[in-house]
């Protein structure tokens, strides 16, 4: 329940508004803070919102992103997790935008957990111990020079601050499926990989990653301005400027038997909320 504004009702008992969302169509809830757990309605404007009062202006309601999560309660990982993640994705089309142009998207993503069996399969160096090494895709210039040189500045401020790069993977993709916009605004996709030869883990490898990153951030700007969509031991993003159905479309890797997680989180961008 969302908290929208109070008012001061008989009693002096304070007021809660409920967010529009989990009423009525038409009606406006408003809920005591106290013991009896009171309940009334009271007026609305004829759009079904509640009309202007306290801190509350109906003015100020907007659409927003669609965002969805599934987990196995027990911490299992498996394949099924994902798929629901992206079908809970592909059934929240209508919380995303678009353009003039329908196959251009504001943009869509998902977050599951590193999915170590899979990428050990499909690299061609060596991987420490699950938690042990941090993955993440990685936005490089459209410009192939440009490009390398960007990869060639990630791994020397890596090394600077302690960490070890230990390769890339071109990530497999299908531009088809995009839109004319989308498809001319598309960077070079791949993921990096990297370890801390001190041994740090899991949470501890996470924090020592974030000072790079930043690093890479300032450094890399404009035309080589490069973009990390995740980099952590524990989790891995997959996104892009899609709509919800394309997201799947693009990425094969969403659909390997071997991507498996426990969790997913799923976000549809509506970026002009």
């Amino acid at each position: 329940m969302a908290l929208i504004g109070w008012l001061e009702p008989p009693e002096d008992h304070r007021v809660l508004f409920a967010d529009r969302a989990s009423v009525v169509p038409g009606a406006t809830f408003i809920k005591f803070v106290d013991p009896r757990e009171t309940t009334m309605q009271i007026q609305t404007d004829p759009s079904g919102l509640p009309s202007a009062h306290g801190l509350y202006d109906p003015r100020f309601e907007h659409d927003a992103c669609g965002v969805s999560f599934v987990a196995n309660i027990k911490g299992v990982r498996s394949r099924e997790i994902v798929t629901l993640g992206i079908t809970a994705l592909c059934n929240m089309e209508h919380r995303g935008a678009t353009g003039a142009e329908a196959e251009t998207g504001d943009g869509a993503g998902i977050l599951i957990q590193v999915p170590d069996a899979f990428l050990r399969a499909v690299v061609d160096f060596s991987l420490p111990v699950a938690g042990a090494y941090a993955a993440g895709l990685v936005f490089l210039p459209a410009d192939p020079t440009r490009a390398a040189t960007a990869v060639a500045t990630v791994e020397k401020i890596m090394t600077e601050e302690g960490l070890r790069p230990l390769g890339w993977r071109d990530v497999p993709i299908n531009p088809d499926c995009l839109g004319a916009s989308a498809r001319a605004m598309m960077p070079i996709i791949r993921q990096f990989f990297v370890d801390d030869p001190a041994g740090a883990q899991g949470i501890d490898l996470d924090r020592k990653i974030f000072v790079p990153r930043k690093r890479i951030e300032s450094a890399l700007v404009g035309d080589m301005r490069t973009y990390f969509s995740s980099l952590s031991s524990l989790t891995l993003v997959y996104k892009g400027m899609f709509t919800t159905p394309e997201l799947g479309d693009f990425f094969p890797d969403l659909w390997d038997d071997r991507m498996e997680s426990c969790l997913a989180l799923v976000h549809s961008r509506f970026s002009t909320n």
